[in-house]
């Protein structure tokens, strides 16, 4: 480890006067100044607004994370939801072979046992239970309630389409749109 007097000894510091040695000099003496106190508060402060900088990006990153994170957990929510839904659909009395793409109708008995029929609501002169919902028996064995049955089939000609076509989804598409945006 070199001293100061053999760093010192090393440097070369030209005067003014010495121009022919000019090209060659490390350090001019009239450039050069030394640190005031000012300058050494003014790179603490704007260590320290980098520091607050570096902070801010930080949260903003993690707050997007945050926001992924609740999002995720209510997609949790929502297939745990649709499993309980689905298996207590499953579980409901049926007296025939239930078919993938048939809608049935459940129906709940004074008891409170629920089951399914062929019949809606509308199809009974007289309905003897009480009417709880028309389900869709899908291919995968999930159920889809009556009401979202046109939107299962546009979401599922639109995946059909692309398989078809061996493309991936428009933007349009992951917005809501419909299979002719593609």
């Amino acid at each position: 480890m070199a001293t100061f007097a053999q760093n010192l000894a090393l440097a070369r510091v030209v005067d003014d006067e010495s121009s022919a040695d000019f090209n060659k000099l490390l350090v001019n003496p009239k450039s050069a100044k030394k640190a005031q106190a000012q300058d050494i508060i003014a790179l603490a402060k704007e260590v320290q607004r980098a520091d607050e900088e570096v902070r801010h990006v930080a949260s903003g990153k993690l707050q997007v994370i945050a926001e992924q994170i609740r999002f995720l957990q209510q997609q949790a929510k929502n297939i745990l939801q649709d499993a309980k839904d689905s298996h207590d659909l499953h579980n409901a009395r049926c007296n025939f072979v239930k078919r993938p793409g048939t809608v049935y109708y459940l129906y709940e008995r004074d008891s409170g046992q629920s089951y399914f029929s062929m019949l809606s609501p509308a199809e009974w002169r007289t309905c003897p239970h009480k009417f709880l919902g028309a389900y869709r028996l899908e291919h995968d064995r999930s159920w889809t309630k009556l009401e979202d049955i046109e939107k299962k089939d546009n979401d599922l000609q639109i995946i059909d389409k692309l398989m078809n076509m061996g493309g991936l989804p428009s933007l349009e598409y992951i917005a809501g749109g419909k299979p002719e945006d593609l």
